[in-house]
């Protein structure tokens, strides 16, 4: 035997040591890392996880969708994604910008003009408010202390002419995480198109996607589908597809999407979807940091920037208390996940981190950088 056929065996010995990650071992690693997150003792409450790596999408489901109808969770269960639906606002606002239809230094009350009647407000941007630099509070009354039940557009329009910037609420001058501003975001793009947000998110990102089951809110013919939400106890909270929040008005409230369509948003998102070329580019936009918070997390649009160990990892996270969400990709490994758990007060940003570093092979220590996990135990 010649040395060159030698060689060949050699490596050929050798790459069939080295782990392949096929179902069964990407199976095995997603169980063991979400293991936190699935209820105890039979209570209510699962998990969906979907998995981009290697140019391929894997569904892992666990737990219930539903406990009291005997519903397990699938691929196709529809889920609250909490604050993970921002990233369709961001989305939409880089797409507009790419196309010269608006800009990120416009002011919001250009377009939203009850607010040029306002003070400290008409200072805020597009760009500020889409990165989290805007001032604003993450809730209005954590501003306005005596106001009791939900906001209404009118009570919101009070509230935000009302404002005052001061050293630690300055427009453009710090990170301070802001469910306010994107949803006043939302306005601001359905006034600049005439089109209701639900209407737009689908021309610009579903409906071209072809994420069909994901909607704001979700209509009848998807409400079968949606999975009971449960608190971190395992006891149900609401009922499958009801919107929650601060904000009661058309569009407000939260978005509902399953792994499936989510999957095809981690994909578009990583550049990785075939024949979807601008709408990559926008979304590559919106990865992009904005403001430096410290040396290993900066703040993009929505995107949370962070250094976790040998990784860099893009990610935003979702929490209410019925729902716990992650999407996050490691672009230099191409290794992205999405967790949708019908558990509120969960770990998910943790174990999203730690999933990726597992996927990856690295066994350096994932970051606890940026925005937690709402309330998590």
């Amino acid at each position: 035997m010649n040395r060159t056929k030698i060689l060949t065996l050699l490596i050929g010995a050798v790459l069939a040591a080295v782990p392949a990650r096929g179902q069964e071992n990407v199976e095995a690693i997603v169980a063991q890392n979400v293991r936190p997150l699935l209820p105890q003792n039979g209570r209510g409450g699962g998990v969906a996880v979907a998995v981009r790596m290697n140019g391929n999408t894997q569904f892992f489901n666990y737990g219930f969708a539903n406990l009291s109808r005997n519903e397990r969770v699938t691929a196709d269960s529809i889920f609250n994604l909490g604050s993970v639906g921002k990233l369709f606002a961001t989305t939409i606002l880089a797409e507009a910008v790419k196309r010269g239809e608006l800009s990120f230094d416009d002011p919001v009350a250009k377009y939203v003009t009850e607010l040029q009647r306002g003070g400290d407000v008409r200072r805020i941007t597009l760009g500020e408010i889409a990165s989290h630099t805007s001032g604003l509070p993450d809730h209005p009354g954590q501003y306005e202390r005596w106001h009791r039940g939900r906001y209404t557009w009118p009570d919101f329009v009070r509230f935000l002419n009302a404002w005052k910037a001061d050293a630690k609420h300055e427009p453009g001058k710090q990170y301070l995480y802001s469910d306010t501003g994107m949803v006043l975001l939302r306005i601001a793009l359905q006034r600049r198109f005439n089109t209701p947000f639900a209407r737009l998110m689908h021309q610009r990102i579903t409906g071209p996607l072809g994420m069909t089951s994901t909607a704001l809110p979700l209509p009848r013919d998807l409400l079968g589908r949606a999975v009971q939400g449960y608190g971190s106890q395992g006891q149900p909270i609401g009922n499958p597809g009801m919107e929650g929040g601060d904000f009661e008005w058309p569009g407000s409230g939260q978005i509902y999407s399953p792994p499936r369509d989510m999957a095809t948003f981690l994909t578009a998102n990583m550049g990785e979807l075939a024949n979807h070329g601008p709408m990559e580019n926008a979304m590559a936009l919106t990865q992009q940091p904005v403001f430096t918070v410290n040396p290993h997390f900066s703040q993009a649009l929505a995107w949370q920037n962070v250094t976790s160990g040998n990784l860099t990892i893009l990610d935003k996270n979702g929490g209410l208390p019925n729902t716990s969400t992650w999407i996050g990709f490691t672009p230099q490994r191409h290794i992205g996940v999405v967790i949708l758990c019908n558990r509120g007060k969960q770990p998910a940003t943790r174990i999203g981190r730690q999933l990726l570093h597992a996927l990856a092979q690295d066994q350096s220590q994932a970051s606890t950088e940026g925005q937690p996990d709402p309330n998590a135990n």
